[in-house]
């Protein structure tokens, strides 16, 4: 039996780094329980590689846009071989120094490499060793979910991390779901050369996210000559030569698609399953994701959860503030530490990239607010035009008569970069008057805060640039 420990992670991504690193400037000696790369989904199977390969993409595109302004660039083939070994070293190196490193130079940080099980309500075995403490937390995160459609387990299928694991792409390919993993990788496929088809079940792809920007992009996607067909039911798989064909329901018809591969990005299931949950007292809904509060506790007295076990926005900063948070909880309990989900932004790398921090028009409707909103297109910028990155737009959501910003979405170029002034906004109850009197750069794409915040009194078409 093994106590030396004040506090035990089940996980070693970015949610379980970001609370062991937390709880160690708090003075708590912490063990990290991992049974495969150190790091988790984000550093080597989501975010980082899949951002490499989108930002490679990118370059291509904006070739092509050189290419438009006279400047002669052309464009030869893909060296795939090349292309995979840079993203490679990208994550080898970023795995190493942030975290392999990392735990080589905190002595109250230790690794166990295994899979953490509960044994008990404050116990775990791993590595052969079993831990006891009355502080836990479960990051274990979570992995691509597969739906139950009828032939699907009878053909070869790619999911997000395959994906990112070609070495050649496919000159077709079909993409079943419409969430962030459709968006974002299928752009990246279109832009290396793959004919992509999207099949979406719902109105739009990105459902969750406002509707303005998220229209907008869904244009450029199309615009870039990527088939999205949205109201379209999959009805089953089948092998189709070297290839794939996907039967779908739409307008009341029967249509088939075919490909050579297959992309199934329909969401992520918790790694809830296997750990012993049932031995602590964890309880998980329906869908397996574990359920806590706002102080990332679970139903278990001294079991913390955080991240995308949780079933929460799935993104690196929401993840590492849960685990910040639960920490906190847990060392600090008179803190009461809660997570504030509407000051913490989130953004998709779609190019226009999408952003958001805060309320939506209609959460914040249900929350009791008197909403007001305002929304301009990325054309309403003047540096849009130096650019040559016109799609997009910038919408804002404010309470009426006060005119504090509740929400701001936007789609446009460095739209992830842009978040960040309006996350800060958000958090400090900044009104849209504050925000429109704010000189910006000229011309820089954040000046389309202050336009849009400027919009919810003024007509932008009578003002000049850099008009006060």
């Amino acid at each position: 039996m093994n106590s030396d420990c004040d506090i035990i992670i089940l996980g070693s991504g970015s949610t379980a780094f970001a609370a062991a690193l937390r709880a160690q400037q708090l003075g708590a000696r912490v063990v990290m329980i991992e049974k495969g790369e150190p790091g988790g989904t984000c550093i080597n199977w989501g975010c980082i590689p899949s951002k490499t390969l989108i930002h490679a993409a990118l370059f291509r595109r904006e070739a092509r846009l050189g290419a438009a302004l006279g400047l002669g660039m052309a464009e030869g083939a893909v060296d795939f071989e090349r292309l995979a070994a840079h993203k490679t070293a990208v994550v080898t190196g970023l795995r190493t120094s942030k975290y392999l490193d990392v735990l080589s130079k905190v002595p109250e940080l230790r690794m166990i490499r295994g899979t953490g099980r509960f044994i008990g309500p404050h116990t775990v075995q791993a590595g052969g060793e079993t831990l006891t403490s009355d502080r836990i937390l479960i990051a274990t995160g979570g992995f691509p979910r597969i739906p139950n459609l009828p032939g699907l387990s009878e053909v070869p299928y790619l999911t997000s991390r395959s994906a990112l694991l070609l070495t050649t792409f496919p000159g077709s390919l079909i993409i079943i779901g419409g969430g962030v993993i459709a968006a974002e990788l299928g752009q990246m496929f279109a832009r290396l050369g793959t004919r992509v088809t999207i099949l979406e079940h719902g109105a739009r792809i990105l459902s969750n996210l406002e509707q303005e920007p998220v229209l907008a992009v869904q244009q450029a996607l199309r615009d870039e000559g990527i088939e999205i067909r949205t109201n379209t039911g999959v009805c089953g798989v089948a092998r189709h030569g070297e290839g794939v064909e996907v039967t779908v329901e739409t307008s009341g018809a029967r249509k088939g698609f075919r490909a050579e591969k297959l992309l199934v990005a329909v969401g992520t299931a918790p790694a809830s399953a296997g750990i012993g949950l049932e031995k602590a007292g964890v309880e998980v809904n329906g869908r397996g994701f574990i359920v806590t509060d706002q102080q990332m506790r679970t139903t278990a007295p001294g079991i913390w959860a955080a991240g995308d076990v949780t079933g929460g926005m799935m993104v690196a900063t929401m993840g590492a503030r849960e685990g910040i948070v639960a920490v906190e909880d847990m060392l600090t309990p008179e803190c009461a530490c809660r997570v504030d989900y509407c000051s913490l932004p989130m953004a998709i790398f779609t190019d226009p990239e999408i952003a958001a921090v805060g309320y939506t028009e209609e959460s914040a409707a249900k929350a009791g607010f008197r909403v007001v909103t305002n929304t301009i297109p990325v054309s309403a910028v003047p540096k849009a035009h130096v650019t040559g990155h016109l799609a997009g737009a910038i919408k804002m959501v404010a309470e009426e008569g006060s005119g504090r910003l509740l929400g701001v979405h936007i789609s446009c170029h460095r739209a992830a970069d842009l978040i960040n002034e309006a996350a800060l906004a958000v958090r400090c109850k900044v009104t849209v008057d504050e925000l429109a009197a704010a000189p910006h750069v000229y011309p820089s794409m954040s000046e389309g805060l202050r336009l849009c915040a400027q919009g919810f009194s003024r007509d932008l078409s009578k003002l000049s640039c850099c008009a006060e």
